[in-house]
């Protein structure tokens, strides 16, 4: 679908790539610049303590791109960065806005090179304002500056972390989107724009309904435990062999009497204290207390089919070794096989990008690039004799 968009990717970690990876699937080029010794993600398990070889989280994000390594730091590498932006559709950085400025990378400086070029910043908290230039990391500030940390955790618990590139992968998305907008702008007026993506707005969005209440209201309810939910039945249950299902239930009472029905206990189903939301409410540690009885009598093949005889929405809490074995997760194209990065035309399963175009190939394009594989072919595409190439290779400013 993006076959002939070119997309430069100056760098690193997680967001970003993950925008970058998101546009690979879908066609476009990818090249990614990466520093002397590579995107700091390669050493992701070594940096955690383990001797793994093998890199899944770097390879989820890269696939299908190209690798060069530049130096940045010199003269040089930075007029290499601006010849490809130069050629580019569009420019992918998460580099903080003063260090782009400093080095002729910013969005004014490339766009006066290219005016029709997509410049898409993705930072921790936006671009202007005082902490504009601040380190961002989703853990920080998709999570913790947003409040999301602690709205998640009921009341009285202390915080927990979220876990690995859960803002990181939400603002991919984000900033994917933001690009395709501006793409399709551009190829209307022949100008470019600056995109702006962050983890703190990402965040901010992704928790927009209870923002929204605290916005109009001035304030929000806490997130609550099992048996103070406002609507006891929209809660979790466990089954007799220790499995935990997730019950979404319909507004007003349209559900209590086929909940009766799953549990076997019709003669709940006009008492007076239960029949009305208002009532159970009222009720809540009451009617949590009935259906925990009610579902502990049952496996969760056996309280499944009662819940779909009866018409009740419901899902299964699974580990995430349950969902790699979920028939629905192949189903709907959200695994898919991955070249690997070896050469040695194997493949195996990795998370797909998050949006299907069922009739045509949205998967990955090809595996994760060695560093600096394609130095020489990418640079040799902008003009660059390969006597130059050879110097530069001899003075380290490209790998």
């Amino acid at each position: 679908m993006l076959e002939g968009l070119k997309v430069v990717e100056y760098a690193t970690y997680m967001a970003a790539p993950g925008a970058g990876c998101i546009l690979a699937d879908w066609g476009a080029e990818v090249i990614k610049v990466e520093p002397p010794g590579g995107d700091p993600i390669r050493n992701f398990f070594r940096s955690i303590g383990t001797d793994y070889q093998d890199n899944p989280v770097f390879d989820f994000d890269n696939r299908g791109k190209k690798s060069i390594v530049v130096d940045t730091t010199t003269p040089e590498g930075q007029e290499i960065v601006r010849k490809l932006a130069a050629e580019a559709d569009v420019f992918l950085t998460n580099v903080r806005p003063g260090g782009l400025k400093r080095s002729g990378m910013d969005h004014d400086s490339l766009c006066s090179l290219n005016p029709k070029l997509v410049y898409c910043s993705l930072t921790g908290y936006g671009l202007e304002g005082p902490d504009a230039d601040r380190p961002g990391f989703d853990i920080a500030s998709f999570w913790s500056r947003t409040g999301v940390a602690r709205l998640t955790i009921p009341k009285g618990q202390d915080p927990f972390a979220l876990r690995t590139a859960f803002g990181d992968h939400t603002t991919s998305m984000s900033a994917a989107a933001g690009i395709c907008a501006a793409l399709v702008e551009a190829q209307r007026t022949g100008k470019g724009r600056l995109v702006e993506a962050s983890l703190f707005r990402t965040g901010l969005y992704a928790m927009g309904s209870d923002f929204a209440i605290q916005l109009f209201f001035g304030r929000i309810a806490s997130t609550k435990g099992r048996t103070e939910q406002i609507v006891p039945l929209s809660n979790f249950y466990k089954t007799a062999d220790d499995h935990w299902i997730c019950i979404v239930a319909r507004q007003g009472d349209v559900d209590w009497v086929p909940m009766c029905k799953v549990i076997d206990r019709e003669d709940l189903a006009d008492d007076p204290r239960y029949v009305t939301a208002k009532g159970r409410r009222q009720n809540m540690e009451d009617v949590v207390a009935i259906i925990d009885e009610g579902f502990a009598k049952y496996t969760r093949e056996e309280i499944s089919a009662r819940l779909d005889a009866n018409s009740i929405a419901w899902a299964p809490v699974q580990t995430l070794g349950e969902v790699a074995q979920d028939p629905q997760a192949f189903a709907s194209g959200a695994i898919v096989q991955t070249p690997s990065a070896k050469g040695d035309g194997s493949t195996y399963p990795a998370p797909a990008s998050p949006v299907r175009f069922p009739g045509t190939d949205d998967g990955p394009k090809g595996p994760s690039p060695r560093m600096g594989q394609h130095t020489k072919e990418v640079l040799a595409s902008l003009g660059i004799a390969e006597s130059d190439i050879q110097a530069m290779y001899d003075s380290s400013v490209v790998a």
